[in-house]
């Protein structure tokens, strides 16, 4: 009984860490049957701890069907909180009472400005091993689900609604190594936002959030012609009405998010 705990244990954790996924992706990932890591996957969903989803691009089983993928629950999130992420909350409790929001603003942006030079870096560094162009943005967008999923986001990107007046590509992140935190300070979400925006050089649109609830973020990257960077605060507004507005305190109500997947 011991040893059926720890595996799924590893299954909850490599959904975690790799969501979406298949059970057959899993099943090689951690060198188990199929038939045990559904069985896993059967008692996680019983447990409310992960939930099915939109399975990444390609994925496939019998007759063309698209595959089950697999996110966790907000639940299953909560289970990888630890002590750390407590005193870094508290941490920046006492930072904005003493300082300010704005004080919390500045060093989401500074946290995230070492994770976009790696980013960019390895971006870069993709597309130049592919003999790609720099400004094909979808491209780009696929190299920065890899390098995003090197860092932890377990990220993908997939074209939608080609044919339409809204083509775009869909950019999800599975897991969100910085949740804790984002869920009580939305600024390290337009931080996290911002920095994806500046390295495909569009305005992206953040559809939905860990941090609010979901059980991805999903960003909507619009393939137009290339932009200038991020939005300001006012093309932001405009362009995402739905926002949830800045604040130091945790809210309950994520109506931005669920608009944006009805």
């Amino acid at each position: 009984m011991h040893q059926e705990s720890r595996t799924r244990d590893r299954v909850r954790r490599a959904v975690g860490e790799q969501g979406p996924v298949t059970a057959s992706t899993l099943a090689k990932e951690l060198g188990l049957t199929p038939a045990a890591v559904r069985r896993h996957l059967d008692a996680l969903g019983t447990a409310g701890l992960i939930a099915e989803h939109v399975a990444p691009a390609g994925a496939r089983r019998g007759r063309g069907r698209p595959a089950r993928a697999y996110v966790l629950t907000e639940l299953g999130q909560d289970q990888f909180r630890t002590a750390y992420d407590d005193v870094a909350t508290a941490a920046l409790h006492y930072l904005a009472d003493s300082l300010g929001g704005e004080a919390v603003d500045s060093f989401a942006a500074d946290q995230m400005s070492g994770l976009e030079e790696r980013l960019r870096a390895r971006v870069e560094e993709i597309l130049a091993e592919q003999g790609t162009a720099p400004d094909d943005l979808d491209a780009r967008a696929q190299a920065l689900a890899v390098a995003l999923s090197a860092e932890g986001y377990a990220a993908s990107a997939r074209p939608v609604g080609q044919g339409t007046g809204l083509a775009g590509i869909q950019l999800c992140q599975g897991h969100c190594p910085v949740r804790s935190v984002a869920s009580e300070f939305r600024a390290f979400c337009d931080a996290e936002t911002d920095v994806i925006s500046r390295i495909l050089g569009v305005h992206v649109q953040r559809l939905a959030t860990l941090a609010a609830g979901k059980h991805v973020c999903t960003t909507f990257v619009p393939t137009g012609a290339l932009g200038t960077g991020p939005p300001t605060d006012e093309e932001r507004a405009r362009a995402r009405p739905y926002v949830i507005p800045r604040t130091t305190e945790r809210t309950t109500d994520h109506p931005a998010d669920e608009r944006a997947t009805r």
